[in-house]
């Protein structure tokens, strides 16, 4: 039984996925960064690459290994007020934790099926309870902007390449620009300064 269910191929393709974000901290560690890349595509790819946990442990030497968005592990248990256990193993798993502006998350408002995400307020607590755990396990929590375009008037390309691929709300962009420092700032002035500023 171990040896079927170690890593059976077949078995990781059908479960569900989670985003992560892999640094190479030094140029040593691209050997592991394409290996991961490698089986990501060529063994374990199913609608999407994929990497088992044990797999990105097995090359994680040299990588920090980052929570992600709000389809991040970490960012869907604090969201889902999992326990303290679980939501503990995994804030030990990720080197670094990820925050981003609430508005690019505001669709899980609009959303009928996340029916527990109300408010800007509700998305603005799920924020602070991940900077309350890097308090708690030492790790660095980052501020980022999530962006996949430099200017807010370029969502418009975004706007056109989702709706190609059948996107149903591609007219809704969540403002994914690139931000200063000065406009993360005021993004995260829910928080006291001092944090706000270690976060960027």
């Amino acid at each position: 039984m171990n040896r079927y269910g170690d890593r059976n191929v077949n078995a990781i393709r059908k479960m569900p996925t989670h985003h992560i974000i892999i640094l190479a901290k030094m140029i040593s560690a691209d050997n592991n960064l394409y290996q991961l890349i490698s089986q990501s595509h060529m063994t374990y790819y199913a609608r999407r690459p994929r990497i088992p946990k044990s797999l990105l442990n097995e090359h994680r030497e040299g990588l920090l290994i980052g929570s992600a968005c709000e389809a991040g592990e970490l960012y869907q248990a604090v969201h889902e007020k999992r326990s303290a256990q679980q939501i503990a193993r995994l804030a030990e798993f990720y080197d670094y934790y990820e925050i981003q502006p609430v508005g690019n998350n505001q669709f899980m408002i609009e959303s009928e099926r996340i029916a527990d995400v109300n408010s800007i307020e509700d998305l603005q607590n799920i924020n602070r309870e991940i900077v309350e755990l890097g308090e708690k396990f030492g790790k660095p929590v980052v501020a980022t902007c999530d962006v996949h375009f430099l200017n807010p008037d370029d969502e418009v390309y975004r706007r056109i390449i989702m709706a190609g691929k059948g996107f149903d709300d591609a007219d809704r962009q969540p403002p994914l620009f690139l931000r200063t420092t000065d406009e993360m700032l005021e993004e995260f002035s829910y928080l006291a300064r001092r944090k706000r500023e270690r976060l960027l």
